[in-house]
């Protein structure tokens, strides 16, 4: 069953569309619409994010193609990606 989403090749995080408890089996289509499995880390609700390849810390956090933030920290692949490892980064806006 597919209980996850990415928008975009560049992502590095996904979302899950369904709660994931630790140890389920996260499903998602890949940019080639080819099924891609990664067993969850943790506990990841609805609507939240997870890591979908390991992120360095200070690494960007890209969600739907866009940067969202970077990594306060090593976030494995399966954990869950929130703000208690994310940091924001005010884009130069000039």
């Amino acid at each position: 069953m597919i209980n996850g989403m990415i928008i975009d090749g560049a992502d590095n995080v996904g979302v899950a569309i369904y709660p994931v408890k630790k140890g389920d089996t996260i499903a998602y289509l890949d940019s080639q619409k080819q099924t891609v499995e990664i067993q969850a880390a943790e506990d990841i609700q609805i609507y939240h994010k997870f890591a979908v390849c390991d992120i360095e810390d200070d690494m960007p956090i890209v969600k739907y193609g866009q940067h969202i933030g970077r990594a306060a920290a090593f976030i494995g692949k399966g954990q869950h990606v929130h703000v208690h490892n994310v940091k924001s980064v005010r884009e130069d806006l000039q």
